[in-house]
């Protein structure tokens, strides 16, 4: 360790560049971590929120945009509500529209139809009620778009008024636009497509045609394992747990593979570059290496500091970049879909400096072989 220090210091010049080099790495990570992390709760945060263990969609529903896709009846939903190990099922209405608020401003909504009461119900300041058809509640992200409680959106098209009764305790959304809770009534008036013009009324919405849902929401008991194959055969749905109903959010997959191709290919770098200094390095302190060998220095310990030497680097310009990177994080504009979570930048972090060691260790492993006789200029 003495000697590895002794070197760090002698040759502080090139090893500050290499850590320059991994701090700018890991200022990458700890973005694209952030930025991995704000598009997943952007894209799937109103899933995440939703107090389930699986979704149970139509048979044959192709899982691309399933949430759009799939339709389900009363039929399928009591057939769950009946399946083994099944604390709750219920019915929720899936679908994106358009509107405009009463200061002319337009916004985009997921409209999650929930039955008031139930399990699937936010937490929000205000409550669902059939009583009051018209009412929503919003992402409490929508309040960056100026709206606020009491204010009536129009949907585009059918020319709906929803008022805003209150918003969720934390941001829920999904494909990138805000989640608004409507009664599952409502939206099935929506989407039935006999809407009139107006706040909807509970004559309107009693004398509705459609009764279907998009999917059916399924809650397993505690400690239950549920037969979904049976669940399935006998209700005729294909079932996704939560995370994989991720997919099925629009873009998900594509954006979360290529985030992750691009970290894949930063790790490489790291690897690369790393190994490829020490190789350098090593080739460099080739005789210095040689005559501690030929006094009787042992490879491990020649390997080991070589290690060591690597692991300061490392470490040290990985704190430091990664710390450059959680303040610029801080300053990231509210618009842009960023998250700084403990678990992501920790992985981000720990793989970093273990990859760069693993590059560091296998271009030094020259050291185990080095020849006092060969290196010095001596012949065999």
């Amino acid at each position: 360790m003495f000697l590895s220090l002794r070197e760090l210091v002698f040759a502080r010049g090139r090893f500050t560049l290499m850590g320059v080099v991994i701090g700018l790495i890991s200022i990458l990570m700890v973005m694209l971590s952030g930025l991995s992390s704000g598009l997943v709760n952007d894209g799937v945060s109103g899933l995440k929120a939703l107090p389930v263990t699986s979704f149970a969609f139509n048979e044959g529903t192709m899982k691309d945009n399933a949430f759009s896709r799939s339709s389900v009846d009363e039929g399928q939903v009591a057939s769950w509500s009946k399946a083994d190990g099944v604390e709750n099922a219920e019915a929720m209405g899936v679908s994106i529209v358009n509107g405009t608020t009463q200061t002319g401003h337009q916004i985009d909504l997921t409209l999650f139809g929930v039955t008031p009461g139930g399990f699937l119900t936010p937490s929000a300041t205000a409550a669902l009620s059939d009583a009051a058809p018209g009412d929503v509640v919003l992402s409490e992200t929508a309040r960056d778009d100026g709206v606020a409680v009491g204010d009536t959106v129009t949907l585009d098209r059918s020319e709906v008024q929803l008022r805003v009764a209150g918003f969720t305790e934390n941001q829920a959304t999904f494909g990138h636009v805000d989640v608004a809770y409507i009664p599952l009534a409502t939206w099935q008036y929506l989407a039935g497509g006999q809407t009139k013009p107006g706040a909807p009324t509970q004559q309107a919405i009693d004398a509705r045609t459609d009764r279907l849902a998009s999917v059916v929401a399924v809650r397993a008991a505690d400690g239950a394992t549920v037969d979904t194959a049976a669940a399935d055969a006998a209700a005729h749905t294909m079932t996704m747990t939560k995370t994989d109903s991720f997919n099925a959010s629009p873009g998900y997959q594509a954006e979360t593979m290529t985030l992750t191709m691009i970290q894949v290919f930063l790790y490489a770098i790291c690897a690369l570059v790393v190994g490829a200094f020490f190789a350098v390095w090593t080739i460099q302190r080739s005789r210095e290496l040689a005559v501690m060998r030929a006094i009787g220095a042992p490879a491990r310990f020649l390997l080991g500091d070589a290690l060591a030497q690597a692991a300061i680097v490392l470490v040290l310009f990985t704190a430091i970049g990664v710390a450059a990177g959680l303040g610029l994080g801080a300053i990231m504009p509210s618009a842009m879909p960023f998250s700084l979570e403990v678990g992501p930048v920790a992985t981000a972090t720990v793989l970093t400096i273990v990859l760069g060691l693993i590059g560091a260790a296998v271009s030094v492993l020259r050291v185990t072989r080095v020849s006092p006789l060969s290196a010095l200029g001596g012949s065999r």
